[in-house]
């Protein structure tokens, strides 16, 4: 297990089983289902412990046949412990990212399983449930791009970039969540593809223009 002390505070000896275990937490009155992607996702709500459990699942067709196993390569490869050390860099240098509390593998032969917990970005919603509520200002529009733009100038290529993954608080702060398969690289035309799968989520969802993207690429080129 990876896991961040500082974050995690007085736990019992079986903490790793009790940690990743929603059923722990529903028990208790603390956890609520959360919608995200294909993977089970949870939120758990445990006094200071305000955080995101994330069982790590396939998509696509493969899901049919390994769920959420995925192949054994040594404990460097596994996916829950890349996030978390990406998460933790990114959270070091202050971009707009949640902080990794803890992260576990489990093993059964030449597969294995993962999950991850981070902070809960308080008050905040996907920019997909926001903009399917209608119109959004132009200067919220403005402050994806510049988040954006912080990602990618630190080199941090996001594998899914869309508007389920992108946060916006009350006060209009944005965040960005879900860096499974993300790395960080040198500048190229990766950064692109980013924008354009950004852009085909954002069509899908509606209420979206032109102009709306337009003040998103300018946020992203201004920053």
């Amino acid at each position: 297990m990876l896991s961040d002390p500082a974050c995690l505070g007085n736990l019992p000896q079986n903490a790793e089983e009790m940690l990743f275990d929603p059923e722990y937490w529903r028990r208790r009155g603390e956890l609520t289902e959360a919608s995200r992607g294909r993977g089970s996702a949870w939120f758990i709500a445990s006094g200071a412990r305000q955080w995101a459990l994330r069982h790590f699942r396939r998509g696509g067709f493969i899901a049919r046949l390994w769920q959420d196993c995925y192949v054994w390569a040594g404990e460097n490869r596994v996916r829950a412990f890349a996030e978390w050390r990406l998460l933790a860099l990114l959270t070091e240098r202050g971009l707009p990212v949640p902080k990794p509390v803890a992260a576990r593998y489990q093993r059964s032969g030449l597969v294995y399983r993962c999950d991850l917990i981070t902070q809960r970005i308080a008050n905040a919603e996907p920019l997909s449930a926001v903009l399917a509520r209608g119109v959004i200002a132009e200067a919220r529009w403005r402050a994806v791009g510049a988040a954006i733009a912080g990602l990618h100038r630190a080199g941090v290529d996001h594998a899914d970039l869309n508007a389920h993954n992108i946060l916006i608080d009350a006060k209009g702060t944005v965040s960005i969540i879900d860096f499974d398969r993300g790395r960080v690289r040198a500048p190229g035309t990766w950064a692109a593809r980013n924008l354009q799968r950004l852009r085909r989520s954002l069509v899908k969802i509606g209420h979206f223009s032109e102009e709306s993207w337009g003040w998103l690429t300018a946020g992203y080129d201004a920053a």
